[in-house]
Formats: C-alpha cells, sequence, structure tokens
C-alpha cells in the first residue's frame, strides 16, 4: 500500500512540474507569436494603404523588423551575463517578460514606423529573456527522468505560437492580430503567479524553509523525496561554491568547463548558420517553383506546421533516442537537404531543364523543416542547461544566448547579399558545408547527456573515466532530486 501511494505522489510531482513548466512556457508561445506576427503583417506594411504610417515600407525597412528584435536581444543578453545568481528566477521570468506584453500595446497603439520598430525591439528583449530564464527555470524544478522532455517543451511551445500567429495573421488585421495575442502575455502574468519560486534559487540563498515548501508543492507531498532533494542541493552547493555569483572568469576555470563552453557556442552558431534562415526565406519561392497555387500565408502556414512536427517528434524522442543521436541525425539531414537544394538551383541557373523535378525543392524543405526542429532547433538549449556545473550554468546558457542571437543578426542582414556574391545554389552549398561542420563537432566533442547526473557529465568532459548512464528504472534518487 505504501508503495502505491509512493509511486502515486512521484507520479502527482511530475504532473505538477510539468504544469510549472507549461505555464512559464506562456511566455515562450508569447515570444513565438512575436516572431509569427511579421509573415503576415509585413506585405500590410508594404501595401499602397498601410496600416501604419502615409508611406509603405521598403524592402529594408521590413529586413529591420527582424533585425531590431535580434540586435535587442544580443544587447539584452550581454547585460544579463553581468547579472548575478542571486536574482530570483521567479521575478526575473516576470520582469523579462514585460516587454512583450509592451510591444504588443506599441503596435496597437503604432502611427509611424518608428512605433512598429521600438516594438520588434522591445520583443527582442522580452525574447532573449524568456531563451535565458525559461530553460534555467524548468530545469531547476525539473526531475532527472523529465528534465530532457521538459526542457524540449519550449521550443514546441514556441513554435505553436509562430504557428498561431500565422494561422491568425491570414484573416485578421495587423492591430487586431495584436490585440488578440496580447492576451498570451497577460494570462502568463497571471498564472505564473501560483508557481513556485526555484527551490535551488532559495537553497543558494539559504532560505531553506522557503526551498522546503517549494519543493513540497514540486513533489506534491512527498516528504521522503524533499528531504533527499533538500539535502542534495545543499551539499552540491557547498561543494560547488554556488552561493557566490559567478564572474566570465570562472567560464574557463577547468577542462570540463571550457568544454562545455565550446560546445554550447558552437551549438548555437551551428543552429543559426545551419540555414533555417535561409529556407524560411525562400519558402514562397520553392512553393512556387512546384507548381504550387497557394498564397504565401498558407505556404508559412504549412512551413509552420511541419516545424511544429519536428518539435514535437524532439519531445517524443529526446528521452528515447538521447540528445546526441538527435543532434547527429539532424545535421545529417540539413546537410543532405542543402545539397538537394543547391543541386537544383544548380541545374536551373545553368538553363537545363527541370521540370520534372519540381517536387525537389519542396520535398527538401519539408524533410528540412523537421530534422532542424527535432535536433539543432531544439536539443541545444536542453544540451547547455545540462553540461555545465550548476553554479556556472547561467553565464554558460547566456553566452550560447549571446552567440545565437549574434549570428541570427548576421544572417538576417547579410544572406541577400550572400546570394548576389554566390549565387542560389552556392549559398545552399555553403550551408551544407557548415552542416557537415556541425555533424563533425557533435560526433566528437557531443557527450550523451540522457539520464545522467550533472556530475557524472562534467566528470566526462573532465576527462575521467566515464560513469554509467543512470537508467530512470533504477535510479531512484534521480526521479527525486530537482536539478538539471
Amino acid at each position: 500500500m505504501e508503495k502505491r501511494e509512493d509511486e502515486l505522489s512521484k507520479e502527482s510531482g511530475k504532473l505538477r512540474q510539468f504544469l510549472a513548466a507549461m505555464i512559464v512556457n506562456l511566455s515562450a508561445m508569447s515570444y513565438g507569436t512575436m516572431i509569427g506576427w511579421q509573415s503576415p503583417s509585413a506585405p500590410q506594411l508594404q501595401s499602397s494603404s498601410p496600416p501604419v504610417g502615409s508611406v509603405p515600407m521598403t524592402d529594408d525597412g521590413v529586413s529591420w523588423l527582424s533585425g531590431s528584435m535580434c540586435l535587442a536581444g544580443t544587447l539584452t543578453v550581454a547585460i544579463l551575463l553581468m547579472i548575478p545568481n542571486k536574482f530570483s528566477r521567479k521575478r526575473m521570468c516576470y520582469g523579462l517578460t514585460l516587454p512583450l506584453a509592451f510591444s504588443w500595446l506599441f503596435i496597437i497603439f503604432a502611427t509611424n514606423h518608428t512605433h512598429i520598430y521600438v516594438a520588434r525591439g522591445l520583443s527582442g528583449i522580452g525574447g532573449a529573456g524568456v531563451l535565458f530564464f525559461v530553460p534555467i527555470y524548468v530545469s531547476e524544478i525539473a526531475g532527472d527522468s523529465i528534465r530532457g522532455f521538459l526542457a524540449s517543451v519550449m521550443t514546441l511551445v514556441l513554435n505553436f505560437g509562430i504557428l498561431l500567429a500565422y494561422i491568425l495573421g491570414g484573416v485578421l488585421s495587423m492591430r487586431v492580430l495584436a490585440i488578440t495575442l496580447l492576451a498570451i502575455p497577460v494570462l502568463y502574468l497571471v498564472a505564473f503567479v501560483f508557481m513556485p519560486e526555484s527551490p535551488v534559487y532559495l537553497v543558494r540563498q539559504n532560505r531553506l524553509h522557503e526551498a522546503a515548501r517549494s519543493l513540497n508543492w514540486l513533489k506534491a507531498g512527498n516528504n521522503l523525496a524533499v528531504e533527499k532533494t533538500l539535502s542534495h542541493l545543499q551539499l552540491e552547493i557547498k561543494e560547488s561554491a554556488i552561493a557566490r555569483s559567478a564572474k566570465l572568469s570562472d567560464l574557463f576555470k577547468d577542462r570540463a568547463t571550457i568544454k562545455a563552453l565550446i560546445i554550447s557556442l558552437m551549438l548555437f552558431c551551428g543552429q543559426q548558420f545551419g540555414g533555417i534562415f535561409a529556407l524560411i526565406s525562400y519558402s514562397e519561392t520553392i512553393f512556387k517553383m512546384s507548381g504550387s497555387s497557394l498564397t504565401p500565408n498558407t505556404s508559412a502556414i504549412i512551413i509552420a506546421l511541419i516545424q511544429f512536427f519536428g518539435s514535437w517528434l524532439a519531445l517524443v524522442l529526446v528521452e528515447r533516442a538521447g540528445r546526441r543521436l538527435l543532434l547527429l541525425v539532424s545535421a545529417s539531414g540539413m546537410c543532405a537537404c542543402h545539397c538537394a537544394m543547391g543541386a537544383f538551383f544548380y541545374f536551373q541557373d545553368q538553363e537545363y531543364n527541370v521540370s520534372a523535378f519540381f517536387w525537389v525543392p519542396v520535398t527538401a524543405l519539408s524533410i528540412f523543416m523537421v530534422v532542424y526542429s527535432m535536433g539543432l532547433g531544439t536539443i541545444p538549449v536542453v544540451v547547455v542547461s545540462e553540461i555545465f556545473s550548476r553554479d556556472v550554468t547561467s553565464l554558460g546558457l547566456a553566452m550560447g544566448m549571446l552567440m545565437c542571437w549574434m549570428c541570427a543578426f548576421i544572417m538576417v542582414k547579410v544572406f541577400s547579399d550572400l546570394i548576389v556574391l554566390l549565387g542560389t545554389y552556392g549559398c545552399f552549398f555553403l550551408l551544407a558545408i557548415v552542416c557537415v561542420c556541425n555533424l563533425i563537432f557533435c560526433f566528437i566533442m557531443m557527450p550523451e547527456t540522457k539520464g545522467r547526473l550533472r556530475e557524472d557529465i562534467v566528470d566526462e568532459l573532465n576527462g575521467k573515466s566515464k560513469t554509467k548512464q543512470i537508467k530512470h528504472i533504477v535510479a531512484m534518487d534521480s526521479e527525486q532530486v530537482a536539478h538539471v
């Protein structure tokens, strides 16, 4: 009887952790809708009778809709690098989501293009906060057995937000769309009030009574699990000196941390330079080449659906196939798709008759979106939250996010120039080379982190003998410990 009650308590605790993760990820959904807003709204801003301003927005102006978001995100992450661990995870998740709400208000009441750019900048600030603090919060409330699953939720929910904006944008005007999507950050700000603070943060602040209360909620009243988790966190913090604020120099303190930093930077660099921007930019052209009569917005919705499906696959497979395998499959698939696209555009440029192969571009595009979303689009955040020691996880993730935003900004502003310089087929072959580099890097450097305690992963990166992966069916403590 007691054993059954213990099992029910564990399952109830997992459900509570899932609930907390879903609510905090409403902020990611809000950021996703802001990303998706541009696709249906840009044509309206460039129309002869724009909803904002007296003149249509230029192509360069439209490029700055993305550019201003990326630039603001880069600057925000640079500032977050200087924020010490003493700040509450919950408060930071709150504070850095407010810009997303204000960005919608700027769009709703915009009278000129400057207001739109300010709105996009605010969304970049909020997006940077979401991508930085939500993974940390989730990793600090989740048990090991569902850690990867909950960490993958963010990308799935973010892609759902993009899809939602595409669908609603096809039937609503720009301002009505903004009013509708404002409901998501408002709902988040109300619901997140009832979620617990990170127990890791509370232990770090020596607020043990509050930490026990937080764990009691997350563990559904399982007193034994609460005691074990609290003792484990106290010991971990004492041994790694997490109580102090980490400095940038701590990222170079030992071999494991340096290797983790390199992995973090390279994964996010590969994510952005792997070609996602190029494929999204060319999606409308690719659908036209296939002979489709779909409208641009319908094409965008199809792409978003495929991307959402890929994110769902990652959610299903991350605790089964493992992180490393998904990254290897993703990089391989992306490379193959770029090669297929490059070959098609090359023969088309050489004036060969490629009409019999009209299906190649749209097939390659669809496969690319799936393999990207199930691997490089989702897994880097999961991995980076696992490979650093607890005291520098925030800094390591911030450095990865900084690289991500910088690379995204470069791709947004430089890709059109690369097309002029190398030609369309040349760009796709270049992206294929980048994916090969990603594949080689992941094969050589990337450890498998599925089902393993943080100490095991750090020991492996330090060059110590590998410890066996902890299987969920025998890792009783790992199911009870709420850490990354």
